[in-house]
């Protein structure tokens, strides 16, 4: 069952929104959900269901000098004209609601240009090992209780956000882009309990144990060979990040050809010890774009070849060395075809689908079982969910396209069966003004339910 709502405003569009705590799906039950507009405005969305109403919040910035989408270079508009339509400074992109009901965004809060103690010659720890002169976005946290927000100035960039279950609540952060030279965190409990961005953040770059110690060592630059006798510092930016539930270990994607899927074991001090797996697709998989990791461990990507990919590690016989660079565990792949046909005169395996994220039901909140992964569905204009190995497709009819970005799960009454839990999803489209209804399209949130059978009560 579909339930649509209109939120925001025709001009905006949707990137992600967040409805509860991923670690325990309970969190905020019945309550109000809150989205980010990306480039389109710095006035975010706010959805209460159970009343059906609408409001906004702006997200401020902390320096009136922060850049806006408003200057970008964008060709006229037939809908709209010459005049800007997006106005952003803050280019709000991920979501997450914490375990007391508080929204934590990744959103630009300042100029790029890094503060002092980001950079060279600094005695902030992470500093002294690998220096940043710049981010493009940082973070943010929401109190709905006060209403106010707190701004997080970071020196690494950020894009997607996940938090950990460890003593810290560490919250970890990709960077977006492959080219990212580190993965940055913020220790939260430092920082609530302090209040000190500086001390509270880290991050490090990618290093793989090229040497099969298994520590971190002196280490060769990504243009220079391997050398046995040392690791490797690796460019590998992560698109999407994921805290493995399993063993802690930091998962994400790398966009690209072939691409990577990458793990990061922090170590007992991150910034000084985690290590670096990077595992490159098999032929004809490539291009790994969102991805998320499930209770057991596996973690699953959308493919740009046109596969839903797994990737277990537990299969992997080579997991450190020389020759451990990206190629080396074929075995740990499985590659899973989208529904949809392929592109015309390509024989391999594969679909034209062009699958955005994936997201793993850790906690069965749709129905369709614990840990079952669902993929965006965007040239399907559905949810595509891999249930013992067959895709379900979920499609929203109308309006017509369903684009998604991302989705998040939330139990309001466990006791209340399919009606006590929902999937919920956002328009994620830039232009809804392109969808069949025209100009004067309101993005929209979409909330999926499974009924047992179609005569469910």
């Amino acid at each position: 069952m579909l339930t649509l709502w209109d939120w925001s405003r025709p001009t905006a569009y949707m990137h992600d929104l967040t409805p509860t705590d991923r670690r325990n799906p309970t969190v905020n039950a019945n309550g109000k959900l809150y989205g980010t507009t990306e480039d389109s405005t710095d006035y975010l969305p706010v959805l209460d269901p159970a009343h059906n109403s609408v409001t906004e919040i702006k997200h401020p910035v902390r320096d009136p000098n922060t850049p806006t989408s408003k200057t970008a270079a964008m060709e006229p508009s037939p809908y709209w004209g010459a005049e800007p339509i997006w106005d952003s400074e803050t280019t709000t992109h991920n979501p997450m609601m914490d375990e007391k009901g508080r929204v934590w965004f990744t959103a630009r809060v300042r100029p790029p240009a890094n503060p002092d103690f980001c950079k060279q010659g600094s005695s902030h720890p992470s500093a002294q090992v690998f220096p940043l002169q710049e981010s493009n976005r940082h973070l943010s946290r929401y109190d709905p209780a006060t209403g106010q927000f707190t701004l997080i100035s970071t020196c690494f960039p950020t894009h997607h956000l996940n938090f950990a279950s460890d003593a810290n609540q560490t919250l970890w952060t990709s960077g977006g882009g492959p080219q990212t030279p580190v993965v940055g965190w913020l220790d939260r409990k430092m920082f609530e309990e302090t209040g000190d961005e500086q001390k509270s953040q880290g991050w490090s770059p990618f290093i793989l144990d090229t040497n099969g110690n298994g520590k971190r060592d002196d280490y060769v630059e990504p243009d220079q060979p391997v050398d046995p006798s040392k690791d490797k510092r690796v460019v590998a930016g992560l698109y999407s990040v994921s805290v493995n539930p399993v063993d802690g270990t930091i998962w994400g994607t790398s966009l690209g050809y072939p691409g990577y899927v990458v793990r990061v074991n922090p170590g007992p001090d991150p910034t000084h010890t985690a290590l670096t797996e990077v595992y490159e697709p098999p032929l004809p998989g490539y291009g790994p774009r969102g991805g998320d990791i499930d209770g057991k461990g596996v973690f699953w990507a959308s493919l740009a070849s046109g596969h839903l990919a797994s990737f277990d590690r537990s299969k992997c016989k080579v997991l450190n060395g020389p020759t451990a660079t990206g190629k080396h565990c074929p075995e740990g792949w499985t590659l899973y075809p989208f529904p949809g046909p392929q592109f015309k005169s390509i024989t391999d395996s594969g679909s034209a689908e062009s699958s955005y994220y994936v997201w793993v039901d850790l906690h069965n909140t749709l129905g369709l079982g614990k840990d079952v992964p669902i993929a965006t569905g965007n040239l399907n204009s559905a949810l595509l969910a891999l249930v013992d190995g067959k895709f379900v497709t979920l499609r929203v009819p109308y309006v017509n396209d369903y684009f998604t970005k991302g989705m998040d799960g939330r139990i309001d009454d466990p006791n209340a069966g399919w009606k006590g839990k929902a999937l919920w999803t956002t328009y994620g489209t830039r232009t809804m003004f392109h969808l069949e209804t025209g100009k004067g399209t309101f993005p929209k949130v979409v909330r999926f339910q499974l009924r047992p059978d179609p005569l469910a009560d």
